[in-house]
């Protein structure tokens, strides 16, 4: 089953961010390598491409998991929650419609 993975930056932890993105990274490609994953990505702080130093608020990750608890298993070891990028993760069964 798809599952989302919504997750919210702590305040001020761009650097955060940008230390652990290549661990996080690898861990997504694993997924995709599996044909596991959907879409991953941040929001950028602002109504930006590129936001800068304004950063980013959080993610989205549609994977997926076997069930429920493996979905928050996997969020909960992600090297942005390891490092405190990520201040608040939700996990949520996801029924792709469309496309």
């Amino acid at each position: 089953m798809l599952y989302a993975i919504i997750a919210e930056d702590a305040p001020n932890s761009l650097e955060k961010r940008l230390e652990a993105r290549p661990n996080h990274l690898a861990r997504l490609t694993v997924l995709q390598e599996q044909g596991r994953l959907i879409l991953a990505g941040p929001f950028p702080a602002i109504d930006s491409i590129d936001p800068g130093m304004a950063g980013f608020s959080g993610s989205l990750i549609v994977a997926e998991f076997s069930d429920l608890v493996s979905a928050q298993a996997w969020a909960e070891a992600d090297p942005f929650v390891i490092a405190g990028v990520y201040h608040h993760v939700t996990v949520k069964p996801f029924r792709k419609t469309l496309p």
